[in-house]
């Protein structure tokens, strides 16, 4: 019975060690293996007693009680094990470098790998059932759930963070973007960590309630909200709308559920005391006639009971309290939103095809359009010397194939427009008026070009650019003076007038259609509702004027003469250019003065502007200093100044559809073409003159802005 006694022996001595501090799990473990144990050994001791002393036997027994021993010690073994990983207590001593060597055991009381604390600053292993830990504060475990040992030196690090007011709304805008996108753990987890509260309680209590349609509790909760938001905040105007709301959603819901009845009464006895909105009430009841719920979603414009129409009332509510108790529905996004535009409007090259948004624009740099700038047409490409005398006007086709320039030598040319090479070439010339022809207007189609003169002119010319002759002429009196014209939006008539009293409306044939008489016009537009001109007079003015209803009346009053002005696609802005003043923009729809440009030299020669771009946001003016300028539409400092011509800028025109591309003209006697900055091939060939047409000499680009995000502030680029 030598072995039963060694192993009393050994219990009794464990016994009397001083008791240790175990964990609540592993005392249990330890409790359940020894009463095990006992019960082996008893029962083993029995078995052996009974046993006859013969050595064969004498064997076995001595072989049996071994192997108990071996088990119960390995057991306890297994508790201390446990012990040091729950606690977080080395399981080694020191290595041979002087530092700890961790040794981590499984669940399973295996052995794992050791680690050098030199060598590798965290030790991270895996148990039998999959749990990862790790001996980095602050760091959870693979699953989820953080290492015994480092959740109080984390909790330690959470209460010494203190957060300003700023800070803490930042971490509830990102709390709540969490949560929209469906990461609720992750919310919850920088919530407890930051100490903050995404919303009040009571606003949890009335979202979850709201949601799940418990009416009678978000009644109840509206009553508690009530109490907490400041007077000042809630008022009683707001708590009735809000009630009136959930009522109505209440309403609805009970219709899409086929019960008529208890809808009524919330009709009658619950929104109908409210006294609110009465004309919404008696809408409501006119649902009831509905004979199926597709009828009452089509007519409440409801999307039926769910968690969507749900979502949306919880929104309007959402606006009559405070963000301190409830943010504003996706309040992150809305801030993410109005940055990119704010950036957007402070780009001074910025007019994309395509409206800016946090949908297509990456959140994580600024916005910068310096491509943009590149691409801009502020380069001089092409010089057309084939005009003899000054230049007085030019003016790209609508489909932005044809250029057309007037010239003081009496003809008018039409120039062909490679898009690609941004390069034209002559088609064909014009013998037009003997004292030259001082402007041209193209039909929406591109295909007929009216042709006028100076104050001494009293005809009109209409030439078919298709077949490249002339169509009609138009010509009342040898007396009038045809100034100036503006084809209508269908292209089937055109107006037309001078200084000398004439104002007309004809068709494509010459024919005379109607006439205002005594009116002194010298720059028109013919709006796209194809009825209303308006029209620059002697009184330095704009009048609106109507031919079919006869009706006009005052627009724009100017202190100066008007000399010529340009309304943009959408007939809000008009651009004037006013004698001795520059270049102003008009609200149309206001009636009031918007912005004055500057830089602009404007005396009392007629200089031409124009809008340009992509969506029209740019401007564009010649100048009585050689110059040709361009601005923003929402900025009076000028973007770029183009230099190259030695006489007055007469007039320029922005390429419709090709936006890359501006024509000016001068009384030097040249057109200009302008593109974005040339490659490296097309800058030698520019030099070197392999092209058709003349290059460009003695010609400058400046680009001036203030955009930080637009790289070098002054971007010079100069052909000689």
């Amino acid at each position: 019975m030598m072995g039963g006694f060694s192993t009393s022996t050994r219990s009794s001595t464990e016994d009397r060690e001083p008791p240790r501090k175990r964990s609540k799990r592993t005392s249990v473990l330890e409790e359940s293996s020894s009463q095990n144990l006992s019960t082996r050994l008893s029962t083993l001791g029995s078995t052996t007693s009974s046993f006859t002393t013969s050595p064969h036997h004498h064997q076995q027994q001595q072989q049996q009680q071994q192997q108990q021993q071996q088990n119960h010690h390995h057991s306890f073994n297994i508790f201390e094990m446990l012990e040091e990983n729950m606690n977080g207590s080395s399981g080694g001593g020191a290595n041979n470098n002087g530092s700890t060597s961790s040794t981590n055991y499984d669940m399973n009381g295996h052995r794992m790998a050791q680690g050098n604390n030199n060598d590798q600053a965290s030790s991270i292993s895996s148990t039998a059932n999959g749990t990862a830990t790790t001996n980095n504060c602050g760091e959870y475990t693979t699953n989820g759930v953080m290492n015994h040992n480092n959740h109080h030196e984390y909790s330690a690090q959470n209460q010494n963070v203190q957060l300003d007011n700023t800070n803490r709304d930042i971490v509830r805008l990102i709390g709540q973007h969490l949560k929209l996108i469906g990461l609720d753990r992750t919310a919850q987890m920088l919530m407890q960590e930051s100490g903050c509260t995404l919303e009040h309680p009571a606003a949890t209590k009335f979202r979850e309630h709201v949601l799940s349609g418990d009416w009678h509790k978000a009644d109840y909760d509206l009553q508690e909200l009530q109490g907490i938001v400041e007077d000042d905040k809630l008022t009683k105007h707001n708590l009735i709308e809000m009630k009136f709301l959930l009522l109505e959603q209440k309403y609805l819901e009970y219709l899409d559920d086929s019960r008529p009845i208890d809808a009524l009464h919330v009709l009658r006895n619950e929104l109908t005391p409210l006294h609110h909105n009465t004309p919404r009430v008696h809408q409501l009841s006119s649902y009831m006639m509905c004979t199926n719920n597709e009828e009452l979603y089509e007519r409440a414009n409801w999307e039926g009971k769910n968690i969507k129409s749900r979502t949306r009332l919880m929104d309007r509510l959402q606006s009559y309290l405070p963000a301190s108790v409830m943010l504003p529905p996706k309040r992150l996004q809305k801030l993410l939103r109005q940055a990119v535009e704010l950036q957007t409007e402070r780009c001074s090259h910025h007019d994309m095809a395509w409206e800016t948004s946090i949908d297509n624009v990456s959140l994580l740099s600024d916005h910068n359009c310096s491509n943009t700038a590149n691409a801009f047409p502020m380069y001089p490409v092409q010089v057309l010397n084939e005009h003899s005398d000054e230049v007085w006007y030019c003016k790209f086709s609508p489909n932005g194939l044809k250029l057309a320039t007037g010239s003081k030598d009496t003809y008018v040319i039409i120039w062909d427009v490679d898009p690609e090479k941004h390069q034209l070439k002559q088609r064909k010339s014009f013998e037009c008026h003997p004292n030259g022809v001082s402007f041209v207007t193209w039909s929406p189609d591109s295909k007929f070009l009216i042709v006028g003169g100076t104050e001494e002119s009293s005809e009109l010319l209409i030439y078919n650019i298709e077949e490249l002759k002339l169509h009609s002429k138009v010509s009342h009196s040898n007396d009038e003076s045809l100034t100036c014209a503006a084809f209508s939006p269908d292209g089937t008539r055109f107006v037309t007038g001078g200084i000398r009293g004439q104002f007309y409306l004809c068709d494509l044939e010459g024919t005379i259609l109607n006439n205002w008489d005594g009116v002194r016009v010298n720059s028109l537009a013919f709006l796209s509702d194809n009825q209303t001109v308006l029209a620059a007079d002697t009184h330095y003015r704009i009048r609106s004027y109507c031919f079919e209803t006869r009706n006009d009346f005052n627009l724009i009053q100017e202190h100066h003469p008007i000399m010529t002005f340009t309304v943009n696609s959408t007939d809000r802005l008009a651009l004037l250019n006013i004698s001795s003043q520059g270049l102003h923009l008009w609200d149309l729809q206001d009636k009031c003065l918007i912005r004055t440009y500057q830089g602009v030299t404007q005396g009392n020669y007629t200089i031409y502007s124009c809008f340009g771009g992509v969506n029209e946001s740019f401007i564009a003016s010649g100048s009585e200093d050689n110059t040709v300028y361009i601005w923003h539409v929402r900025r009076e400092e000028p973007l770029a100044s183009l230099t190259g011509h030695t006489r007055t800028v007469n007039c320029v025109s922005w390429n419709p559809v090709y936006h890359n591309m501006l024509a000016s003209c001068s009384d030097d006697g040249t057109v200009r073409i302008w593109g974005p900055k040339p490659s490296s091939n097309d800058f030698m060939s520019l030099i070197s003159g392999s092209t058709s047409s003349t290059p460009a000499t003695s010609s400058s680009s400046s680009l001036n802005h203030n955009d930080e995000h637009m790289g070098n502030s002054n971007n010079d680029w100069n052909i000689s």
